[in-house]
């Protein structure tokens, strides 16, 4: 199965990276064929349709593919103001966008629809970013998308890793693996692979 991996964040020391990255690990033991990628790879202005107009910017395109191919995701969303930040939500409207007179892309959920998703978060409340997901899963519904039931939220996540990013607690690390498990498991189902 192909699982796409990212976090809706771009800073360096960034728990939800992090988090990305141990759930990138437990698919990939699990023996998924994982992307895991970085928005910060990818030059995405904030969504104008004026903008668009002019033509669709070549890492939107990029991204619409990447999105495509991958029946399953793993999104770790951080929490900014009790909700998802701008950079999730502006790489979700580039991909959802159509790209007009191009026929390989003139369905706007054409990269979205019909995709297991699983939320991680992870922030140093105790709330673990718990809100962000909150907000984000009508989102993701109304791109038609497939929300696994199973996600987690990681609390208190400056005490959470050690240097080399592992998750410390072997309880923590059974949630991630039980999202990665559960979104696995309904891809597979639902696509047939």
């Amino acid at each position: 199965m192909k699982l796409l991996v990212f976090a809706g964040s771009t800073r360096q020391l960034s728990f939800n990276r992090r988090l990305a990255q141990v759930a990138a690990k437990l698919a990939r033991e699990r023996g998924a064929e994982v992307t895991h990628i970085e928005l910060a790879a990818f030059q995405l202005p904030m969504y104008d349709a004026d903008l668009e107009a002019r033509g669709t910017p070549a890492d939107v395109l990029r991204l619409k593919q990447l999105f495509f191919e991958h029946p399953a995701w793993i999104v770790c969303a951080p929490e900014y103001n009790g909700s998802y930040p701008a950079l999730l939500k502006n790489t979700l409207d580039w991909i959802s966008s159509p790209v007009k007179g191009d026929p390989a892309w003139s369905d706007a959920f054409k990269s979205t629809r019909g995709k297991v998703v699983g939320m991680l978060s992870a922030s140093p409340g105790a709330l673990g970013g718990l809100r962000a997901q909150g907000q984000l899963a009508p989102l993701l519904l109304n791109l038609q998308c497939w929300l696994a039931p199973t996600r987690y939220a990681l609390g208190r996540a400056g005490e959470a890793f050690d240097a080399a990013g592992d998750l410390i607690a072997a309880g923590a690390r059974e949630k991630v693996q039980a999202v990665v498990e559960q979104v696995l498991w309904a891809a597979e189902r639902l696509h047939g692979r």
